[in-house]
């Protein structure tokens, strides 16, 4: 069954266009390892609630927006061999780019998916 990670960030605003880049670099690369889609999504009505929220989960500042992102694997297998490959490849080392956002504060996780309708 499908697998699913996922992920949310805070970005600073400046930084949309390298974010954009930096994900467009990474999906062909979780692509090329399994990865069936890389979908990115840029907050545009991300309340801030009184006891949690998105905005409070990765510690948004005034100037971020919240990214909401996800990528699909055929199974938790396929998952667990590409990721392991994505962290292996060389594009994804240290140094071969700058993170466009505090990656501390991104929160993610893997999950089992039980309904597409």
């Amino acid at each position: 069954m499908t697998y699913v990670d996922g992920f949310v960030a805070a970005v600073p605003n400046a930084n949309r266009a390298k974010y954009i880049k930096h994900a467009e670099d990474a999906a062909k690369v979780f692509k090329e390892h399994g990865a069936l889609s890389v979908v990115e999504c840029w907050g545009d009505d991300v309340p801030e609630g009184e006891m949690t929220s998105f905005p409070k989960a990765v510690k948004r500042e005034e100037d971020e927006t919240v990214v909401f992102s996800w990528i699909t694997w055929p199974s938790r297998d396929v998952r667990n061999e590409g990721m392991q490959k994505v962290m292996e490849d060389p594009r994804m080392q240290p140094g071969q780019f700058e993170f466009p956002f505090d990656g501390k504060r991104m929160i993610y996780g893997g999950f089992q998916m039980i309904l597409e309708a």
